[in-house]
C-alpha cells in the first residue's frame, strides 16, 4: 500500500492512519455533559456521543446522528452548545453541500429541531466545517465556498429559539483556496478567523482576519494578520487555531520552523493591530506542532501540540491580566502515551473538566482524554472511545469446504478454509490490522509457522495442524516507533527480519525463530534478538536466501537511505547484520532517485547465459521495472529498466521458477482508470519476458476475473497466488506463461468488490503441506487449501 497525504482531524499529517475514524475530532462541555464527535466513521454513521458523570467516571448517556438521508455526512465536524441549543456541523451532507443541524433540549434529551444552510451554498462548499456559539450569535464557516475562498455566516437567535441569518462575512481580499473560516473565536465584539491558505501558490503560509461587529448585520474588517514575507515559510499554517485573551488575539502556527510551532499574540494599539509576543514550548522540538489548538479561559491559555514527544502534549500557561505577563507553563500528557496518538488535536475546558482529542489513538480510531482539576493541578483521569467494529468469528476445529461458491461466509472457488483467526486473536489491539505475512519451516522438526505482521507488532502462529492453529506470541514494534500500516517480513537462516514504514525509528528487528520450538503457556511476549539501526523506516525488506543478503527498500529516514533504492545488508551472521552498500536506478522512480517500492532478488539461472550465476534484483520502482546485478556489493550494476503503458504505480512482482518470466502488479492503475472514466476490464497483471535481462519485454497485460486493486503476488510451480485487496486471494495457472487463467479464489472481504485499499494484503504459498497463509487487513489471517476438482481446461 502506498502512503497518502491528506487532512486528518485538525492537522495535515503524513502517513495517515489506515482506518481513521477520528473519535475525539471535536468536543464540547456544558452543564456536566461531555459531547464528543466521530465524524469520519467509515463503517457506521457519523455520531456525536453524550457522556454524563457516573460515580468516579463517565458513562455514555446518548448518541446523536443526523436525520435519515442518503450518503455520508461527516456529522460532528463542530459542536456548539448552550442551555437551550446544540448545533452540529456536517460538511459531507448532500455531496459536500453541508449543513448545520440544530437540536433543542427536552428534559435530559436533545431533539432535532431544524437544519441551517444558506441559500447560496452549493455542492462542494462543505458548509458546517467550523462553528461557534456565543450568547445569541452563531457563526458557521464553509471552506469550499466561492472557489474555496471560504466564508462565515452569522446567525442570530430570536424568540422561540429560531435562527435568522444576520450576515455573511467574506472579505474582498480573500483569494481562491485560502480557506477563510478555518478556525473561529469571538470575544463579544470581534471575530478572529483563520485562513489556512492551502493553495499550491500560497503554500499553506496562512493568515488570520479580525472583523468587528458594529451593530446587528454591520461588520467591519479591521485587519488581516500574516507573517512578514521574509519571515514566513511554506507550511507555517498561521491561523490554524485562533483565540482571544484579554482583548488580544491568539493565532496558532503549528507548522512554524519545521513543525516546532508557536502561538503569536496581537494587541490593538489605536486603530492598528500589532504583534506583541509569542508562546512556544520550552523544548522546541521539530514536529511538535505547538499551536495545533489554542484556548484561553480564566487566566490560562491551553495550547495543544499533537506531535510533541511523539504522542502529543497540552501546555497550560498562566496569565496575569494586571501585568499582561505570562507565567508558569505546565505540560499535560494523555494516558497511553503511544506514538502517534495526536493528543492535543482539540482542547476544550470547563471549570473542573477538560477534554483533549487524541485522534490518532489506536491507529486512527481516535479517543478523547478527560482531564480533571485537583486544586491547582490537572491530570488525565479517563479515556473515552468507541469500541472497534465487531470482529469476525474464528474458524477452527474443522475444514470448511468450498461448496456452491461459498465457504462459511466467504465466496470461493476451489479453495477451502482450513481455519481463520481474527486480528484480535493474534495480539492485535483496538484498531490494529494485519499486513504482510511470511512463513518458516523448522528444519529439525518440519513444523510450519506463520509470521503475520500487524500495525502494532508481529504475530507468530504454529500452523503445523492448520485446522487448529496456535497463536504463540507477539513481538511488539520497536519501542518508541509509530504503529502504522506497513510492516514487512522475510526469513533467512532460521531468523525473521522485520521492517516498518511510516514508523519513525523502527529499524530492522531480528528474531531467532528457533525460540518458537518450546513456547510454554502461549501466547507470550517476545523480544528481539538483534536490532539493525542503519535505517529507521523502510517500506519492505527483501532477502536472497541463496546469497545471505537482505535489501531494505523504500528507506525514507534514518542512516543511509540509498535514495529509497536497495540498502544492502549482510546477514550471513543473522544476529550481527552489517551495511554492505547501496544501489539505486535513478532512471526510475517518481522522484528520479531510484526509489524501489519492492524487489525480488535471486541467483539467476535462466536462459540469458551472460548473467547466469549472478545475483540479480528485479525492482518494482514506481514508474518502471528495474533489473540490476548486485553480485559485487561495492559495484552494483544497472542491467536495464523498462516502462510500460498506463503506469500507475509499479508495486511488486515475482519471478517464474524457470526464470523466463517476471509477473508484476501495478497498485495504481485500476484506481487511475476509474478516475479517468475508463475502467479496466479487470485487475491487471503485467507479464514480462526476461529471457534477455538486457531487454525485458512486456508481452501480456492479463486482466483478471474481478476488478479490484492488486497488491502482492507469489509464484510456486505453475501457480501464481495474488492478493488482490477486496477480492482476496486469486490463484492463476501459468502453465501457459503468457496466458494466465484463474483456477481458484477465496474472497476474504464478504460483500465488497470496490476499487479500494482494503482486504487481502499478502499471502505465503510456500509451505510443503500446501497450507496457504493469507492476511486480510481488518479481518485477520486465513489458512487456506487449494483443492482443485473437476477443472475444465
Amino acid at each position: 500500500m502506498r502512503k497518502l497525504r491528506y487532512v486528518v482531524g485538525m492537522l495535515v499529517l503524513a502517513s495517515a492512519p489506515v482506518q481513521a475514524q477520528q473519535f475525539g475530532a471535536f468536543a464540547a462541555i456544558h452543564n456536566g455533559e461531555l459531547f464528543i464527535s466521530e465524524p469520519v466513521n467509515r463503517t457506521e454513521p457519523a455520531t456525536v456521543y453524550v457522556y454524563r458523570r457516573a460515580g468516579d467516571g463517565w458513562q455514555q448517556a446518548a448518541t446523536l446522528m443526523a436525520p435519515p438521508h442518503e450518503g455520508g455526512d461527516y456529522f460532528g465536524r463542530f459542536i456548539a452548545v448552550d442551555d437551550q441549543t446544540l448545533i452540529i456541523g456536517s460538511t459531507l451532507y448532500e455531496q459536500s453541500t453541508g449543513a448545520a443541524w440544530v437540536y433543542r433540549r427536552n428534559g435530559d434529551n436533545w431533539e432535532f429541531a431544524e437544519m441551517l444552510r444558506p441559500d447560496d451554498i452549493e455542492q462542494g462548499d462543505s458548509f458546517g466545517r467550523f462553528g461557534l456559539l456565543h450568547d445569541d450569535l452563531l457563526f458557521v464557516s464553509s471552506l469550499g465556498h466561492n472557489e474555496s475562498r471560504g466564508a462565515v455566516w452569522v446567525y442570530r437567535r430570536g424568540t422561540g429559539g429560531t435562527w435568522t441569518q444576520e450576515a455573511k462575512l467574506e472579505p474582498d481580499s480573500v483569494q481562491p483556496q485560502e480557506f477563510f473560516g478555518w478556525s473561529l473565536a469571538y470575544d463579544g465584539e470581534r471575530l478572529v478567523t483563520g485562513a489556512l491558505q492551502a493553495s499550491q501558490a500560497l503554500q499553506q503560509r496562512g493568515a488570520a482576519y479580525i472583523i468587528r461587529r458594529n451593530a446587528p448585520g454591520d461588520w467591519t474588517l479591521e485587519t488581516r494578520l500574516a507573517l512578514d514575507t521574509a519571515e514566513s515559510q511554506p507550511g507555517d499554517l498561521f491561523g490554524f487555531s485562533v483565540g482571544w485573551l484579554d482583548g488580544r488575539a491568539l493565532v496558532g502556527a503549528p507548522g512554524r520552523e519545521s513543525g516546532v510551532g508557536e502561538v503569536r499574540i496581537y494587541a490593538r494599539a489605536g486603530d492598528e493591530w500589532r504583534y506583541d509576543v509569542s508562546l512556544s514550548a520550552v523544548e522546541r522540538a521539530p514536529g511538535s506542532q505547538f499551536g495545533g489548538s489554542v484556548l484561553a479561559r480564566d487566566g490560562e491559555v491551553w495550547v495543544g501540540a499533537p506531535g510533541a514527544d511523539a504522542s502529543g502534549r497540552v501546555y497550560r500557561i498562566q496569565y496575569d491580566a494586571a501585568t499582561s505577563a505570562f507565567g508558569d507553563m505546565d505540560e499535560l500528557a494523555g494516558l497511553d502515551g503511544d506514538v502517534g496518538d495526536a493528543f492535543g488535536t482539540v482542547v476544550t475546558v470547563s471549570a473542573d473538566v477538560a477534554i483533549v482529542g487524541a485522534t490518532g489513538d489506536d491507529f486512527g480510531l481516535g479517543a478523547a482524554i478527560v482531564l480533571e482539576r485537583d486544586g491547582d493541578e490537572w491530570a488525565a483521569t479517563d479515556k473515552l472511545f468507541r469500541a472497534a467494529p465487531g470482529a469476525l468469528s474464528s474458524i477452527v476445529g474443522g475444514e470448511v469446504t468450498c461448496a456452491d461458491g461459498e465457504a462459511d461466509q466467504f465466496s470461493c472457488s476451489q479453495v477451502n478454509v482450513l481455519s481463520f483467526l481474527p486480528v484480535q486473536a493474534i495480539g492485535g489491539g483496538r484498531g490494529a490490522q494485519t499486513n504482510d505475512v511470511w512463513g518458516w519451516t523448522d528444519p529439525e522438526s518440519g513444523r510450519e509457522y506463520a509470521i503475520v505482521g500487524r500495525t502494532d507488532g508481529t504475530a507468530f502462529i504454529d500452523v503445523t495442524e492448520p485446522l487448529n492453529p496456535v497463536y504463540l506470541g507477539n513481538l511488539p514494534k520497536t519501542q518508541g516507533s509509530r504503529g502504522n500500516a506497513w510492516r514487512d517480513i522475510k526469513v533467512y537462516d532460521n531468523h525473521a527480519f522485520i521492517v516498518a514504514d511510516g514508523a519513525g525509528r523502527h529499524g530492522m528487528q531480528v528474531f531467532d525463530l528457533t525460540r518458537l520450538r518450546n513456547v510454554q503457556n502461549p501466547p507470550v511476549a517476545f523480544d528481539e534478538d538483534a536490532h539493525y539501526d542503519g535505517i529507521a523506516s523502510a517500506h519492505n525488506i527483501v532477502i536472497n536466501e541463496q546469497a545471505g543478503f537482505a535489501y531494505a527498500v523504500g528507506v525514507n529516514s534514518g542512516g543511509e537511505t540509498c535514495g529509497g533504492g536497495l540498502h544492502m545488508i549482510d546477514i550471513h551472521t543473522p544476529n550481527r547484520p552489517t551495511f554492505a552498500g547501496c544501489f539505486a536506478d535513478t532512471t526510475t522512480g517518481n522522484s528520479s532517485t531510484g526509489y524501489s517500492h519492492d524487489a525480488m532478488c535471486t541467483v539467476y539461472n535462466g536462459p540469458d547465459s551472460e548473467h547466469v550465476g549472478k545475483e540479480i534484483c528485479f525492482g518494482s520502482n514506481e514508474t518502471a521495472l528495474s533489473i540490476a546485478d548486485v553480485s559485487d556489493k561495492d559495484n552494483p550494476v544497472q542491467i536495464s529498466a523498462a516502462g510500460y503503458p498506463s503506469v500507475g504505480y509499479a508495486h511488486q512482482g515475482w519471478i517464474s521458477e524457470d526464470h523466463r518470466y517476471f509477473y508484476m502488479n501495478d497498485e495504481g492503475d485500476e484506481s487511475a482508470s476509474v478516475q479517468a472514466g475508463q475502467p479496466m476490464a479487470g485487475t491487471r497483471t503485467l507479464v514480462w519476458n526476461i529471457e534477455d535481462l538486457d531487454d525485458p519485454l512486456m508481452v501480456k497485460e492479463h486482466f483478471g476475473e474481478t476488478f479490484t486493486i492488486d497488491h502482492n503476488l507469489y509464484i510456486k510451480g505453475n501457480l501464481m497466488y495474488q492478493s488482490n485487496y477486496v477480492s482476496g486471494l486469486r490463484i492463476l495457472d501459468i502453465s501457459d506463461p503468457e496466458n494466465p487463467r484463474e483456477v481458484g479464489f477465496l474472497d476474504t472481504v464478504p460483500g465488497s468488490e470496490e476499487v479500494e485499499f482494503d482486504g487481502s494484503w499478502s499471502n505465503y504459498p510456500f509451505f510443503a503441506s500446501g497450507t496457504i497463509v493469507v492476511s486480510s487487513m481488518k479481518e485477520g489471517v486465513f489458512f487456506l487449501k487449494y483443492s482443485p476438482q473437476n477443472l475444465v481446461p
